[in-house]
This record gives C-alpha cells, sequence and structure tokens, in this order.
C-alpha cells in the first residue's frame, strides 16, 4: 500500500459528527469573536499591535458601569515589586516595610534570641501587594513577612497543617442562592489573620531582609504564627472557627468552610478562604452588627460589596453577577 493510499483510507475513517461544547460549560460565556477579515497568515496577525489574538476582540465592557469600568481599570494601573531588591528603591515600599516590622513587634510576633546549637533558623522573604477601597483606588501599599515554610521540618516544628479552603463551587453555589433570594453580598479580610495565635512550636526565623537588630542575639524565636509557616492556615482557622461558633453559627459538612447562622427568619452565611470572607444574609442591620463582633474579636477590614475575590471578578447588573477572569488571566499571560 502506498503512500497516497494510507491518506485516503484515514481520511475515510475520519469522524463526522458535529461536535459541541460539554453541557457543564452552558453558565460561561465562550468568547467566539472572529476578525470580519482573517489576516493573511494564520499565525501572525495585521494588526499594529502585532498580537495574533488581541484582547479587546474578544472582551465587552458595554454593560458594565462606568463606576465599575473604573475600578476594573484601577486594579491593573500599579505594577507590584517581585523581590526585596526592587521594593528598596521605592520609599513608599520601604515605610510599608517598616510600618509591617512596627506592628509585628508590637503584636509580640517574636523575640531576639542566640540560636540554640541545635537549631537551625528557617529563612523569610517579603511580599508585596497593593490594598485597594472598594472604588479601586489605593488605600495602602502592603509588604507582608512570609517565612519560608517549605524548610520546616515534619515532627521537629511542626506536626498537623491541614485547613479546610472554600472550593469554588462552593463561591459560586452561595453567590447563585444570594442572589436569587436577592441577600446582601459583602467582602472583608482580616488584617494580620494569622499573628492572633500563639504558636505552640519552637521555631527559630533569620532576621527579616534590610532589618538589623542591637539587641543580643542573631534570630528571631517566634512566639505566635506567621505567614507561611505550615501551621499558620490550621492554627488561624482554628481561631476563626471558635469566634463563629460563639457567635451561633454551624459549620457546613459539605465544605467546613461555609459557616450558616439561623435564628427565626434571619439568616446569616460566611465563606472562609484564608483571611479573605464572604457574607450574605438577608438584613442588613444583622450584617453590620456581625460585622462589629468581627471586628471586635479581629482586626476586620469592611472591602463593601463583592467585587474581587480570588482572582475572580465580580460585577453586579440587573439580571444578576458577571464573573470574569480576566484580571487573574492576564496576570498569569504577562508572568509567562
Amino acid at each position: 500500500m502506498d503512500k497516497k493510499d494510507i491518506l485516503s483510507e484515514v481520511n475515510l475513517r475520519r469522524s463526522k459528527r458535529v461536535s459541541s461544547l460539554p453541557k457543564h460549560f452552558k453558565d460561561f460565556i465562550v468568547h467566539t469573536a472572529r476578525h470580519k477579515t482573517p489576516p493573511p497568515s494564520s499565525f501572525i496577525s495585521t494588526d499594529s499591535s502585532g498580537t495574533s489574538y488581541p484582547i479587546e476582540k474578544f472582551i465587552d465592557y458595554s454593560g458594565i458601569s462606568d463606576h465599575h469600568r473604573a475600578f476594573l481599570a484601577a486594579i491593573d494601573s500599579d505594577s507590584e515589586p517581585t523581590s526585596y531588591r526592587e521594593a528598596v528603591k521605592d520609599q513608599r515600599w520601604r515605610i510599608a516595610m517598616a510600618e509591617e516590622i512596627r506592628a509585628l513587634e508590637l503584636n509580640k510576633t517574636w523575640t531576639i534570641e542566640q540560636l540554640p546549637p541545635s537549631k537551625r533558623p528557617i529563612g523569610c522573604k517579603w511580599v508585596y501587594k497593593v490594598k485597594r477601597r472598594a472604588d479601586g483606588s489605593i488605600e495602602r501599599y502592603k509588604a507582608r513577612l512570609v517565612v519560608k515554610g517549605f524548610t520546616q521540618v515534619e515532627g521537629v516544628d511542626y506536626c498537623e497543617t491541614f485547613a479546610p479552603v472554600a472550593k469554588l463551587v462552593t463561591v459560586r453555589c452561595l453567590l447563585t442562592v444570594a442572589v436569587a433570594k436577592e441577600w446582601q453580598i459583602h467582602q472583608m479580610n482580616v488584617n494580620n489573620a494569622f499573628l492572633h495565635r500563639d504558636l505552640d512550636e519552637e521555631v527559630y526565623m533569620e532576621l527579616p531582609p534590610g532589618f538589623s537588630t542591637s539587641r543580643n542575639g542573631n534570630v528571631c524565636r517566634l512566639r505566635k504564627s506567621l505567614y507561611g509557616l505550615r501551621q499558620a492556615s490550621r492554627n488561624w482557622f482554628s481561631k476563626f472557627a471558635d469566634a463563629l461558633r460563639q457567635y451561633g453559627f454551624i459549620q457546613s459538612g459539605a465544605d467546613h468552610s461555609l459557616f450558616t447562622f439561623t435564628r427565626g427568619t434571619i439568616f446569616l452565611g460566611v465563606l472562609v478562604y484564608v483571611d479573605d470572607l464572604i457574607i450574605v444574609g438577608n438584613s442588613r442591620s444583622h450584617c453590620d452588627s456581625f460585622k462589629g463582633y468581627l471586628d471586635k474579636c479581629f482586626r476586620i477590614k469592611d472591602l463593601g460589596p463583592l467585587k474581587y475575590f480570588l482572582g475572580i471578578e465580580v460585577t453586579k447588573m440587573d439580571s444578576g453577577l458577571f464573573l470574569s477572569q480576566r484580571k487573574y488571566v492576564l496576570d498569569i499571560l504577562t508572568e509567562c
């Protein structure tokens, strides 16, 4: 059989079945926009930008309010440093790092000590984030000190580590019910969440990059949990769950990060993802009262109506909520 016969046989066996999108995509908007006149090359576009698939051909903002459009533009406007060497050149980030060290010391997160001969300190690094208000304007420049927990040794400086986090399917289900019942949907953030729980294990950390001490010691012995520690998430979730139970919440058995509160006709729901919270409820006054309770227990920042959660942009429209991961996708493309 020659090459021509083989190719002919392959063509005869090709399926003619019409393909269609899976049913679980029915709730998604699948962008299928195309150029009216296809470019001469299938690889290179004739657009002046030189981009094969310019994003403006696939995204439409006509259904979004001017206020929310300004918010989307704002969250793209500033870049965040990826290293201490880059951040230290900017006074705003230097101030942010100094404020973080001051807050950690006021919270008595560590004590400066000499490293015992049998112990090995774990490293740490800075992580930088631009914090925004509900309208997208810059609230502050946040520098967070994070421990390199991947160097910890099990059984030596940590034991249990598991802590539940919200599943995306639970996020969508909760928002669907809230929209259908016209509930309040709010977002909150816990300031320095991991610092609210004392640390049981003996853990030593190197001095933070860019900072030194005149006290007698060369390492920090951690007295409280710090971001990056393997056990930090578990310690924080345990403390937060206890506070919710004291208020009267019941933990869901289907998703342990979901808590519900029912008293008469009043309903509240809280979905937890580390230190980010989604709060839904059928009474504004009870939502405000619960926020006040959380603020007494922890330092809570009220971010207002839900707009951006776990890389998902949430746009409120007359027909419901529109969920998009535009910024998340663009950030991945920029990084890669």
